[in-house]
C-alpha cells in the first residue's frame, strides 16, 4: 500500500508541478504526518524532492528530474512518443490527453506524423464504429455477436471471444475463438454486420496469439505473370508495388500468386490493358473466356 502511495505522490508532482502536504492528505486520504513521513521516504530513495515556505511554497520536484533520472536515450523517448502517436490514431481522441501525459514527463514535444482515415471513397465510416467496438470488447473482455459473410457468399451468425485487431493486407481483421467452429478465426471488419457486445465475459485461452506468419486467408494461390500497358500504371504501382518491371516497350510486367478464386475477375477488372504471359492454361481459359462473352452480348 505505502509503495502505491509513494508512486501517485510522485505523479501527482509530475502532472500538477507544486501541491501542498494537506492537499497530497486529503486526495490520498492519509493524515499531514504520512505525508511528511512519505516524503522523507522518497528523498532517502533519491527522489528530489524539496519544499518552499511562504505564498506560493509548497512540495516540488526538481524541473528536470524525468531527464536526470531517466534510463531512455532522446530516441528511445521519441520513438515511444511516436508508437504512442500511432496507437492513438487507431483508437480515438481520448488517446492524445496520454500522448501529452507522456509528452510532458519527456520535456518533448511530439511530432504529428501520421494520420489514419477508415472510411475511403466509396464507403462511410461504418468500419471505424464496428472497429471502436470491437477494441471495446477486447479490452473487457466481452464476448461479440454478430452475422458473418464468407468469402463464398454464405452469411452465418457468430459469437465470438474477441482477442486482437490485426491490419493485414490493406485491410482490418479480428483475431477470437469462434464459439460455432470452437476454435481461433480471423474475421473481416467489413463482412461483420448486426455487431453486438454481449454481456457475457471470456478468460483468455493459452493460445490466445495467432500463430507465427500465420496467413489469414488460406485459400489456394496461383502464380501468374501479366503484362500491362503503361495507362494502367497508376493502379499496378497501386496494387503491387516493388514487384513491377519495365519492358524495351514501356510495357509494365508483374510476377505475383493470385488466389483461384477471384483469378478471372480480378483480371478482367483491368479490361485491355492487360495481357497474361504465363501460364498457359490460365492464358487459353482466358481466351475463350472472352470469345464466349463476346458471342454472349453480340448483337
Amino acid at each position: 500500500m505505502e509503495q502505491g502511495r509513494l508512486f501517485k505522490i510522485v505523479y501527482y508532482l509530475l502532472d500538477k508541478g507544486r501541491t501542498t502536504a494537506p492537499e497530497l492528505a486529503e486526495k490520498l486520504e492519509v493524515s499531514v504526518r504520512t505525508i511528511y513521513r512519505d516524503l522523507d521516504v522518497l528523498s532517502v530513495a533519491g527522489i528530489p524532492i524539496y519544499t518552499t515556505q511562504g505564498k506560493g511554497g509548497g512540495i516540488f520536484l526538481l524541473p528536470e528530474f524525468v531527464l536526470d533520472k531517466s534510463l531512455l536515450s532522446p530516441q528511445e523517448k521519441e520513438q515511444i512518443l511516436m508508437a504512442l502517436q500511432g496507437l492513438s490514431v487507431a483508437e480515438n481522441r481520448q488517446s492524445d490527453e496520454l500522448l501529452a501525459k507522456v509528452g510532458g514527463l519527456f520535456r518533448a514535444q511530439h511530432a504529428d506524423w501520421i494520420e489514419v482515415d477508415f472510411s475511403d471513397w466509396h464507403k462511410n465510416t461504418a468500419k471505424a464504429d464496428v472497429f471502436d467496438q470491437i477494441k471495446g470488447a477486447i479490452l473487457s473482455r466481452h464476448k461479440i455477436k454478430f452475422s458473418y459473410f464468407s468469402g463464398e457468399g454464405d452469411c452465418t451468425a457468430r459469437t465470438v471471444e474477441p482477442y486482437k485487431l490485426v491490419f493485414k493486407s490493406k485491410d482490418w481483421y479480428l483475431y477470437g475463438f469462434c464459439c460455432l467452429r470452437n476454435d481461433f478465426r480471423f474475421f473481416k471488419l467489413t463482412r461483420i454486420k448486426d455487431l453486438e457486445i454481449l454481456s457475457e465475459t471470456f478468460l483468455r485461452k493459452v493460445a490466445d496469439t495467432p500463430a507465427s506468419k500465420a496467413s489469414i486467408q488460406n485459400e489456394p494461390l496461383i502464380p501468374v505473370k501479366l503484362k500491362f500497358s503503361p495507362e494502367a500504371a497508376f493502379r499496378v504501382y497501386d496494387e503491387f508495388t516493388d514487384t513491377v518491371t519495365k519492358d524495351a516497350q514501356g510495357n509494365l510486367c508483374v510476377a505475383v500468386n493470385l488466389p483461384e478464386k477471384t483469378l478471372y475477375g480480378y483480371i478482367l477488372s483491368f479490361g485491355d490493358t492487360v495481357e497474361i504471359l504465363e501460364p498457359d492454361a490460365l492464358r487459353h481459359n482466358m481466351k475463350e473466356m472472352l470469345a464466349h462473352m463476346a458471342g454472349k452480348y453480340k448483337t
